[in-house]
């Protein structure tokens, strides 16, 4: 009998009272409450110190500067919207490749259910034509030999099998196209937020990434609802996902003719072809108009109160990779939510 291998959990717990001293001493150090919030950034930033997220605790924390629980909470933020990004990207990438592989398959498939029924229905046409010449040979010479007999019974017999196999085949055929444009359709699903209907994180990518093929330099600006965990804390996640399909509805309609996205959680990302001034005005008409809204729940006309939205713009550089000024929208967008949110910050520290 093979050994049992020591499975995570074990090893995980014999590492964890050094784990749990290293987070006590950076909770105590920065003198902040340990709530479980506060102690996810503190696990996170011991167990990766070269993480994103380690780097700014320290930028934060240089010349010994404490926390504050403002940091936190921004910090706090980013860890969850990464973890988010990271889980949608990976079920996204894990469907679209599954579809993608169905699809060649039912291509190959389609194929050769294609040549199989051209085949049978060539057979079947020589079948028919040797059956033909057999019965015009008896009807000339008279009474046949039994071998002829045979053959014309046998010739028959084969007929019959041949039309059966042309029909289960174009059956067969038309069953193929069915589901390959079941699965083109379920593709295009991959490509689409299920709640918003708006596309998603990988369209957004995928779009991006030919605009810049095509010579392109697009703005790139990230929204996110502000306050938007209060939302779903006080009314529920329904009520949440609500909310969230009308800020959909309203920046399409504001930013027509440009790619609006849901990216993630209550974050949206929009690419602007035009210049980044035109961005800003779109995205700030969209702002107060979805800041004037008074949102109330249907069922009670209770009233949720006013809803509103921060935004980083960044102008993407010829041929820049999508991460880079994203990074750089995504910065720009916590930058604006550091300072009172309901706001836009563009590329130069400017916040409208």
């Amino acid at each position: 009998m093979a050994p049992l291998q020591q499975s995570d959990a074990v090893a995980s717990a014999q590492k964890s009272p050094a784990l749990y001293q290293r987070i006590g001493e950076f909770l105590v150090a920065q003198r902040i409450e340990p709530s479980p919030a506060n102690y996810a950034i503190a696990y996170a930033v011991v167990t990766e110190t070269d993480s994103a997220l380690a780097q700014e605790v320290a930028a934060r924390t240089d010349g010994g500067v404490r926390l504050t629980q403002r940091d936190l909470d921004e910090l706090g933020m980013k860890v969850e919207h990464s973890q988010l990004a990271a889980d949608s990207q990976q079920v996204t990438e894990a469907a679209e490749l599954l579809a993608a592989r169905a699809q060649a398959q039912m291509d190959g498939f389609t194929d050769v259910v294609v040549r199989m029924h051209t085949q049978a229905r060539d057979f079947g046409r020589d079948l028919i034509a040797s059956a033909d010449a057999i019965e015009r040979s008896r009807a000339e010479q008279g009474a046949s030999p039994p071998f002829v007999e045979d053959v014309s019974r046998i010739t028959a017999a084969m007929i019959a099998r041949v039309r059966e196999a042309e029909r289960r085949l174009e059956e067969a055929h038309r069953e193929a196209e069915e589901l390959r444009r079941a699965l083109e359709a379920a593709r295009g699903d991959a490509l689409s937020d299920p709640l918003t209907g708006l596309p998603n994180r990988r369209a957004f990518e995928e779009t991006y990434a030919e605009r810049i093929a095509a010579g392109q330099t697009p703005c790139v600006a990230v929204c996110d609802v502000d306050h938007f965990k209060h939302v779903n804390d006080r009314f529920g996640h329904t009520v949440g996902d609500r909310v969230l399909c009308a800020i959909s509805a309203a920046l399409s309609e504001a930013c027509a003719g440009h790619f609006v996205a849901r990216h993630g959680g209550e974050e949206f990302a929009i690419l602007f072809d035009g210049s980044i001034a035109d961005a800003v005005a779109v995205i700030e008409e969209a702002r107060i108009n979805i800041g004037r809204k008074r949102f109330r729940l249907r069922e009670s006309d209770v009233l949720i109160g006013t809803v509103t939205f921060s935004t980083g713009i960044s102008l993407a550089l010829a041929n820049e990779p999508l991460a880079k000024v994203f990074e750089r929208a995504d910065a720009l967008l916590y930058a604006a939510k550091a300072s009172g949110r309901d706001c836009i910050f563009v590329d130069g520290d400017v916040s409208i």
